[in-house]
């Protein structure tokens, strides 16, 4: 933005205020609701009278290209629904509040400490504004809606409900600040000519009304050609009060102004078509996720169009997703997107069904259901061949093996899209994201806990496998699915590996650990394999071998650990699991002992290492 995309001037409070009313100056619709309660109303109203300053206001100027939904300020009834001339982006609740106090002409409806509702007005003592020794703000008082103060039994106990029982205890309305002093007049009147009340009038005129008739408002307004993308880096940079302002919350504005509700389409049309259990998985999509994927499709459908008209490669729109892509998305190309999008989620949520991942629990990376559900929604009916899912396949585990989702993932996204679909389509040339996925076998040793996709991809890999329960033989996405406390557990327990003095970190890592229901993990214990085995046998009612064959489908040695030889178990474990993964990835993995110190030094700090 240049220096002339905005102006900096003072408006004056009366002005501005009479903007707010005949709906001249409204509120964008992405703008929260007025929530200040009335003591932070009594500390403005103090500050103005005082004429100290009270912050910036900006607004934007409308009549551009961007248009936004709006609504008037809380309390303003402008007559015949009139467009505004600006939106105030920073203000609001300030502006708000005086609107209430000053303008209003009714009770505010506001707030206590508390954030229980109150209804009331302002009122200023006279007297006590007249008196040095008297802070302004207790000078300022906020009187229910009655106008009457009452005990806890409703007996009143101060009566302010008519004119002159104002003037008798020399309260001032708030609400009468700019009602060119016809209220001193009838205070005058209702004391007959009393000099003492006139000249208190006078003084209290001067130190307290004038104030607010003679205030100023340094004002920003930007200018009608501000970008969407400006407005919302704008906002959220002057609400110092943690609001966030979501691209879905300013596109959900601007839709609007063409009668479209974005919110209500995401919440009926989209998230509702996964709403039954079978697709769980994606019950953790967010609206923004959810624009982030009809953002890559019609951006990568301009990259065709320019194409197609003979535009050079180098000046080609780029596909992307990224804050701007999203924010420059038109409304015709959301509704010709969104609906193949929610039939690419879906066929996502079906497709990590067969790969095993049910859950969002031990769903390895959320991130990567974006660009996964823009690639089915692309390729339609070519993505139900065996051949195509064996590349998604391939893909996807390339991406949660090769931990290439986490961080900033938008560009990452903008290359899968025209990579894997290219290759489906019968491209020789494998996606970046296959060919850059490397898994290092130490890597293993650094997975401890449920918080990298890695690990969440070998829980996979393991109900892939075959995995049942070693005491049910039940298989274990069949446990989870029914909530039976599924959970990843020591193969060789805690205890006993301590007492046999290994280390935490081989312990604890992945390659001892494996999914279990919580009663077989409760008899096993802490006693040594052995020793358990036995108790398995007997509480399965079945003979050792039985439960020798459950635990093999755990890509696990029963001799080994009936032998209770841990070192064996663990090099045949971690061979088996690295065995998996090559597979998955479509790529061969060497174990070698600089490998796995490399990764030692590389990786060890992606993980949190406290056990489960």
């Amino acid at each position: 933005m240049t220096d002339e995309a905005f102006s900096i001037d003072k408006r004056p409070l009366r002005d501005l205020l009479q903007q707010v009313a005949d709906g001249r100056a409204q509120l964008p619709e992405f703008q929260r609701g007025w929530v200040w309660p009335y003591p932070n109303i009594a500390s403005l109203l103090a500050s103005i009278s005082l004429g100290y300053p009270v912050g910036t206001v900006m607004l934007l100027k409308t009549g551009g290209d961007v248009r936004f939904k709006h609504r008037p300020v809380e309390g303003a009834v402008p007559v015949g629904e009139p467009e505004p001339d600006t939106l105030v982006l920073d203000g609001q609740q300030r502006l708000t509040s005086l609107f209430q106090a000053l303008k209003l002409g009714s009770p505010v409806v506001t707030q206590d400490l508390r954030k229980r509702q109150v209804s009331g007005w302002f009122y200023a003592d006279m007297v006590q504004v007249l008196d040095e020794n008297t802070d302004r703000e207790d000078a300022i008082r906020f009187l229910p809606s009655t106008r009457t103060v009452v005990n806890f039994r409703g007996e009143p106990l101060e009566d302010y409900s008519t004119p002159e029982r104002e003037y008798a205890a020399c309260l001032f309305p708030l609400h009468a600040v700019f009602d060119g002093g016809d209220w001193g007049y009838e205070f005058a009147d209702h004391w007959e000519g009393d000099k003492d009340k006139r000249a208190l009038w006078r003084a209290f005129n001067d130190t307290f009304v004038k104030p607010f008739d003679r205030y100023h408002v340094p004002v920003i307004e930007l200018g009608k050609a501000t970008p969407r993308q400006a407005v919302c880096q704008v906002f959220e940079k002057v609400n110092t009060g943690g609001v966030t302002l979501t691209v879905f919350e300013l596109l959900t504005a601007t839709y609007a102004a063409d009668e479209f509700d974005l919110r209500k389409h995401w919440e009926r049309e989209c998230r509702a078509a996964w709403s039954s259990p079978e697709y769980r998985i994606l019950r953790e999509v967010a609206n923004t996720d959810f624009l982030q994927a009809v953002t890559l499709l019609a951006t990568a459908d301009r990259r065709r169009r320019a194409a197609e008209q003979g535009v050079d490669e180098e000046r080609l729109p780029r596909i992307g997703c990224k804050r701007q892509d999203m924010l420059a998305l038109s409304l015709d190309e959301y509704e010709r997107f969104a609906p193949s999008v929610v039939d690419g989620f879906k066929k996502a949520a079906k497709f990590l069904r067969k790969e095993f991942v049910f859950d969002t629990k031990f769903l390895p990376y959320g991130t990567q259901l974006i660009p996964l559900a823009a690639i089915f929604a692309q390729i339609g009916q070519d993505a139900e061949s065996a051949g195509a899912q064996q590349k998604l396949a391939r893909w996807y585990w390339c991406g949660v093996f090769g931990e290439l989702y986490g961080g900033s993932t938008e560009t990452r996204f903008s290359r899968d899209l025209p990579d894997v679909v290219d290759w489906i389509s019968g491209a020789s040339t494998e996606p970046r994201t296959v060919t850059e996925a490397q898994f290092a076998p130490g890597r293993l040793l650094t997975l401890r806990t449920r918080n990298s996709a890695a690990y969440k991809g070998i829980y996979a890999l393991l109900l892939k496998a075959g995995a049942v329960d070693w005491r049910t033989g039940e298989k274990a996405e069949v446990s989870g699915y029914f909530d039976e406390a599924m959970d990843i557990h020591h193969v060789f327990p805690k205890s006993w590996c301590e007492k046999a003095g290994y280390a935490p970190d081989v312990y604890n890592s992945i390659v001892n650990k494996t999914p279990l229901n919580a009663r077989t993990n409760r008899i096993i214990g802490g006693i040594a394999p052995s020793d358990y085995l036995a108790r398995l046998a007997k509480s399965a009612q079945t003979a050792p071998d039985g439960v020798a064959e459950h635990i093999r489908t755990h890509l696990c040695e029963a001799d080994l650990m009936a032998a209770d030889d841990f070192d064996a178990f663990f090099a045949a474990r971690k061979a088996a699991l690295l065995g998996g993964i090559s597979i998955e990835m479509g790529k061969a993995i060497v174990d070698d002992e600089a490998s796995e110190a490399r990764a030692e030094v590389s990786l060890d700090a992606l993980d949190d290492t406290d056990d489960l």
